[in-house]
């Protein structure tokens, strides 16, 4: 089931970096954003952790409290909040509770290799608990942003999958490759 904006947010349990027992019902009358992430200390979602940090107390006085959620361990978001200087809380989702209920753990593609993992999307929650926006295209760099500004470019509605198609280069041929080296060559004798 797809989540949509209006809809309640799905209640969760689920134990922060410090083992503390964390439920989106104890925020209530809080704005909530609850962002999903691959992975601790990789480099997107460290530029994405580092935008929110270098903005929390701009958007804690916007009324918003910051939860991060990947299936990484306790452990491991202890090591990325001391790293980063992380001010919120990340949830270790490592049974994929909270992506299962949000619909965050999804089929994704690399290299034509097909593996499950989880969407880069934030939840936009308002102070009673229901979804007031639902960010898809993650700007990582400028994710406040996103977060702060009316109308930015989202989607009431998860993907059922995403797809990282490459860049690929194409290798100079083989004639331009001679004909450069034959340039050169008649460059050399004619002086």
């Amino acid at each position: 089931m797809a989540l949509k904006v209006g809809q309640k947010a799905p209640d969760f349990k689920v134990n922060d970096q410090n083992s503390n027992e964390i439920s989106l019902s104890q925020f209530k009358g809080k704005k909530i954003v609850l962002y999903f992430y691959p992975k601790d200390q990789t480099p997107g979602c460290t530029a994405e952790a580092c935008n929110l940090r270098d903005n929390y107390q701009l958007l804690q006085k916007k009324g918003y409290e910051v939860l991060g959620v990947s299936t990484d361990t306790e452990k491991s978001h202890q090591k990325f909040i001391e790293k980063q200087n992380l001010p919120f809380r990340l949830l270790a989702d490592v049974d994929k509770v909270i992506h299962t209920k949000y619909g965050t753990w999804i089929e994704k593609s690399m290299y034509g290799r097909k593996y499950m993992g989880t969407a880069r999307v934030t939840f936009i929650i308002d102070e009673h608990g229901s979804i007031e926006e639902i960010i898809e295209k993650v700007d990582t760099k400028n994710h406040t942003e996103q977060i702060l500004k009316p109308g930015s470019p989202t989607k009431s509605i998860i993907p059922q999958s995403k797809t990282k198609k490459s860049p690929t280069k194409k290798a100079p041929s083989k004639k331009k490759t001679v004909e450069k080296l034959s340039k050169k060559a008649v460059k050399k004798k004619a002086k």
